[in-house]
């Protein structure tokens, strides 16, 4: 959506970069803070640090050359295309990233830190690209930031005992599990109402003459929306009648595919766009 139909190589290739590093910072780094509290907790106690199969040096190692190629990647922008902004904020991403490990110790906000954390990608690829920030990506983001909330709820369920044992905050932990999903359900929510603006601004003036022109929101995301909204709608009317374990086990499939549906429906707005410039 911000460069459509797709980005040259060099950048593709400069985000991808990007994505992977930023991800194995952020997840090292959260395997080593919570090393300990995995450790007390059945279901986690066999992650690699715990069970003894890797050194927190060795973690800790991986986390800093992950977030030096990030910072990295992201100045070359610079180079690529005069860009400053991506190595200029790129620190900034990096303690959002690293910084969300700690917050479930003191705010039942943390699940929403999580989402930040993931929906400040598509706010950053659209800064690599343009040089600018709009109202797309924010609201992009926004219903990134919801819709992994949402599900996270899900997932802490599970782990509600052991946070109260631990004292750690989270929303199941914190007003126990029927108001949990009612959270998680009210988030996902603003997840399908962000994403809906998001389309809305993209798509323009009513007036714009159709077929939807290349990059244009059109029928495709918003099939992708209607689809997504569906899917999360069974989700939440299942949930109560869903075991704990059930919750994760099950719905994980289901939220992958919200995010391929969305990808899905801008890739058909594109075709569309491009057929109907050929017929034109």
């Amino acid at each position: 959506m911000a460069e459509p139909p797709y980005p040259d190589a060099a950048a593709l290739g400069l985000l991808v970069v990007c994505l992977v590093t930023a991800r194995t910072a952020a997840m090292g780094f959260n395997r080593v803070a919570d090393a300990a509290l995995d450790a007390r907790n059945p279901r986690t106690a066999d992650r690699a640090i715990p069970a003894g199969r890797l050194g927190r040096r060795a973690a800790l190692g991986l986390v800093l050359a992950s977030g030096a190629a990030f910072w990295a990647a992201a100045w070359g922008f610079f180079a690529l295309r005069g860009n400053l902004w991506p190595g200029l904020l790129a620190p900034a991403f990096l303690i959002i990233l690293l910084g969300y490990s700690y917050t479930k110790r003191f705010t039942v906000l943390t699940h929403w830190v999580l989402g930040l954390c993931l929906g400040l990608a598509p706010v950053g690829v659209w800064i690599a690209l343009r040089g600018s920030l709009a109202p797309v990506p924010i609201f992009i983001g926004t219903g990134v930031m919801f819709w992994t909330a949402g599900f996270d709820i899900l997932y802490a369920i599970q782990d509600a005992e052991v946070d109260r044992r631990e004292g750690l905050k989270s929303i199941p932990a914190r007003f126990g599990r029927e108001a949990a999903l009612r959270v998680a359900a009210a988030s996902q929510v603003v997840t399908v109402l962000a994403l809906a603006s998001a389309l809305w601004v993209q798509a323009g003036p009513a007036h714009r003459p159709q077929p939807v022109r290349v990059g244009q929101a059109g029928l495709g995301s918003l099939g992708a929306l209607l689809a997504m909204a569906a899917i999360l709608a069974v989700q939440h009317f299942r949930a109560p009648r869903a075991t704990d374990r059930q919750l994760a086990a099950r719905f994980f499939p289901l939220n992958a595919l919200v995010s391929i549906l969305w990808f899905l429906g801008v890739v058909l707005d594109i075709v569309i766009g491009r057929l109907g410039q050929g017929i034109s």
